[in-house]
């Protein structure tokens, strides 16, 4: 069941910075259960291997396009690279009961009419590409941006999710049709963001530009290079759970605000859970074993309450394993760290350098 919430968004194109509300879900056990299940299918092409299920996204902005602005609620999503919404000529079910974009009611649209699709393991969007203004706030937009219109929708995590569309905030390298991102489209002469994510909605909060300096206050991230501009891809020495240690030589991390868990190869992510047993009950949770991730030469633990995920089966709450194996293609050379590591860590993407920093978010005081 999904329940809206408030989540604030920092923007600031100068120096003054506005919040904007967004909304948060919850996650029901059947949508874990079936998002490990589509992580285990494989599209024909390796660029369209499933990095996520949608509809386990918690978190949501509101994004404004045309003229006057149509509002759409999308996930910031950092592990790809287009913006699309459904059409108001869409006539599959989810868009009759979401919001849908009309770009006859729009003055600045601009039609381009060329083929737009993404295929997921769990499912696919088609439609076609269409050029409007776009924008998060008055300060943060693209007066021309070209997009997906959202006409044919397959899969079920499109028919439970409370998304309307995706604003994709990785490298264009990954972006269907090479389209340009609306990062590197925007006003914004700094090309950075951050995330503050937690459980509590009223505490939550994304920066853009840049990230939030007050609740820093002198602080300093820890920042590793991005190896491939693809996603926000960094170099991954080694993961440990208690005091095994897992080789991941030849992976790679995936920072990704659009996965809700940490997931990655069988081979890897079994024998790093074997042997936890997370009670349903939700008892005991503290007695489970730390896990450990190095990234270049600096570790990361990730406690029990950290990767123990609470979700409701029948309104019951039940605790379960928020790090997941899947049957991925050999090639696949990828960890994804989601939601569960970003909480911990408030992270920087910093796209202006190349880099990603995290900041244990224990750490910050919101009282200073």
């Amino acid at each position: 069941m999904l329940k809206l919430a408030t989540l604030t968004l920092l923007l600031a194109a100068t120096a003054s910075a506005k919040r904007i509300p967004l909304s948060k879900g919850k996650l029901s056990i059947v949508q874990l259960e079936d998002f490990r299940n589509k992580l285990s299918q494989r599209s024909e092409s390796n660029d369209e291997f499933p990095l996520k299920d949608y509809m386990n996204t918690q978190y949501f902005i509101t994004v404004s396009v045309g003229e006057p602005g149509q509002e759409f609620t999308v996930v910031p999503d950092t592990g790809s690279s287009n913006l699309w919404v459904y059409s108001h000529q869409c006539w599959a079910l989810p868009c009759w009961y979401h919001t849908t974009y009309d770009h006859e009611k729009s003055k600045t649209y601009k039609e381009s009419g060329k083929d737009f699709e993404i295929r997921y393991g769990s499912g696919a969007i088609k439609g076609f590409e269409s050029i409007d203004q776009t924008s998060l706030d008055s300060d943060i937009k693209v007066s021309t941006m070209t997009f997906g219109e959202i006409t044919h929708v397959e899969g079920a995590a499109f028919y439970v999710s409370k998304l309307s569309g995706i604003l994709g905030l990785a490298y264009q390298a990954i972006s269907v049709n090479k389209l340009p991102t609306f990062l590197d489209l925007s006003s914004m002469s700094d090309k950075s963001f951050s995330f503050y994510l937690t459980l509590n909605p009223e505490q939550s909060f994304m920066t853009m530009p840049g990230f939030d300096e007050k609740l820093m206050k002198g602080r300093e991230f820890a920042y590793h290079p991005v190896v491939e501009r693809r996603y926000y891809s960094l170099n991954l020495t080694s993961i440990m759970s208690g005091k095994r240690i897992i080789d991941t030589k030849g992976y790679k991390a995936i920072i990704d605000s659009g996965t809700s868990v940490i997931v990655g190869p069988k081979s890897l992510m079994g024998p790093l859970i074997e042997g936890i047993e997370v009670p349903k009950d939700c008892s005991d949770i503290d007695k489970l074993p730390k896990i450990a991730i190095t990234l270049d030469e600096t570790r990361y633990d990730i406690d029990p309450s950290d990767y123990v995920l609470r979700v409701k089966v029948l309104e019951i709450e039940q605790c379960v394993m928020g790090i997941m194996p899947a049957e991925m293609p050999e090639d696949f050379k990828y960890i994804i760290f989601g939601d569960i590591f970003m909480r911990r860590y408030y992270t920087h993407f910093d796209k202006n350098e190349d880099r990603l920093g995290f900041y244990d978010a224990r750490k910050l005081n919101f009282e200073e």
